[in-house]
Order: C-alpha cells, then sequence, then structure tokens
C-alpha cells in the first residue's frame, strides 16, 4: 500500500481534491435544499406539505447512481453538456437533501408545540416563529443524524467514478487496471476516504457536545 500512495500521490491526491470539492458543494447545497423541503412539509398549507412529500418521496428512493446518470446521460440529450464532476455532484446533492429533509423534519416535530404557540402569541408569524424560535432548537436535535448523512454523502461521492468525475475512487480505479495491484490500491484509496470522513466524525460530535 506504501508503494501505491508514494509512485501514485499525484493521481491519490487530484483525486482526493475532486472528492473533496465534490462533498463540500454538495454538502452545503443539500443542506440548503433540504431544510427548504423540510419547511414545505410541516408547512401549513396543504399544497406545500404535498410538493414538500413528493420530492422527499420520489428521491429517496431512486438509486444515486439512476439519479446521477440522468444529469450525465439524459440532460446532455435534451439541454446542454454536463461533465461527470457536475452531474456527481447534482446528483448527491439531490439525493442528499431528501434524507436530510427528513431528519430536518423530524428535528422541528421533536421541539414542543409550545414554543411555536408561545412565539405566536407574542406577535410572531408563522415563518418567523419557525426561523428563530423553533428550527435553532431542532438544529440541535438533529446533529447525529445530520452527520450521519453528511459522512455517507462524502463515501456516495464515489459514484463519481462511474461517470468519469476524476475523484478519488475514478483514480484508484486507473491505478489498478495499470498496475494490477488492486489490494494495495484500494486499501490505498480507503484509507484517504478516512482521512476524509474521520474528521468529520469528530467534528460533528464535538458539536453535539457543545450544544447539548
Amino acid at each position: 500500500m506504501l508503494s501505491i500512495l508514494v509512485n501514485h500521490w499525484p493521481e491519490l491526491w487530484s483525486g482526493l481534491l475532486f472528492t473533496l470539492g465534490s462533498s463540500v458543494l454538495a454538502l452545503i447545497g443539500s443542506l440548503i435544499v433540504g431544510t427548504v423541503f423540510a419547511f414545505l412539509e410541516i408547512s401549513e398549507r396543504k399544497w406545500v406539505r404535498i410538493i414538500g412529500r413528493i420530492y422527499v418521496e420520489i428521491f429517496r428512493n431512486i438509486p444515486l447512481l439512476v439519479i446521477t446518470m440522468f444529469f450525465y446521460v439524459v440532460i446532455p440529450m435534451l439541454f446542454a453538456n454536463v461533465n461527470g464532476f457536475t452531474a456527481g455532484t447534482i446528483g448527491l446533492t439531490i439525493y442528499t437533501s431528501a434524507f436530510i429533509a427528513e431528519t430536518v423534519r423530524a428535528g422541528i416535530e421533536a421541539v414542543d408545540l409550545g414554543q411555536m404557540e408561545a412565539a405566536r402569541s407574542n406577535g410572531l408569524s408563522y415563518l418567523q416563529a419557525m426561523v428563530h424560535i423553533v428550527f435553532p432548537q431542532a438544529i440541535k436535535i438533529t446533529i447525529p443524524p445530520l452527520g450521519n448523512q453528511f459522512i455517507n454523502l462524502v463515501k456516495n461521492s464515489s459514484v463519481l467514478a462511474f461517470v468519469a468525475g476524476f475523484d478519488l475512487m475514478y483514480q484508484g480505479n486507473l491505478i489498478a487496471s495499470t498496475t494490477f495491484d488492486t489490494s494495495n490500491t484500494y486499501l490505498a484509496v480507503g484509507l484517504l476516504y478516512l482521512v476524509l470522513t474521520l474528521p468529520l466524525s469528530y467534528f460533528m460530535r464535538y458539536l453535539e457536545k457543545k450544544w447539548a
């Protein structure tokens, strides 16, 4: 494994950067999109709740690879070319946002209803009460499951390898195909994934303890 890391470090480093870039973009995007659809799911208006529920149920139950291939194959046929990195990042964002929406929704619903009622009785609108009173409390509750979703996102970024996204797994496949040293190559790739996921795991645990 050490020889793979030393001899092919430029390729692995490049793949690591692509994986990190895609993961960060998808993490930010999925958190924003997921939070928006969580709000839709708990809206006072029924038709808004239906829209949120449809989005979550569709993208939570379609495989990530299918979503990614749709943007990599179908969208270029209908509109404009989409490279593998972009298709993979969009797929990761949409897929993960559906799970984050459910996580955030559950966190909001776990907050005591009296919080909303007290805020409304003090003159806040539904949206103001949700944003300033309920949502901050819900985020504290959802830190552990959100951390799991973020770690899964980093691991799921290996989907970019199927669409030539130049990520860590893609580079690992190229190295394995040229060196025929598959065991050491994928051990090295696995080690580099740990380099990405372990700090994130410890950071989420730190936030959980700090906000407890």
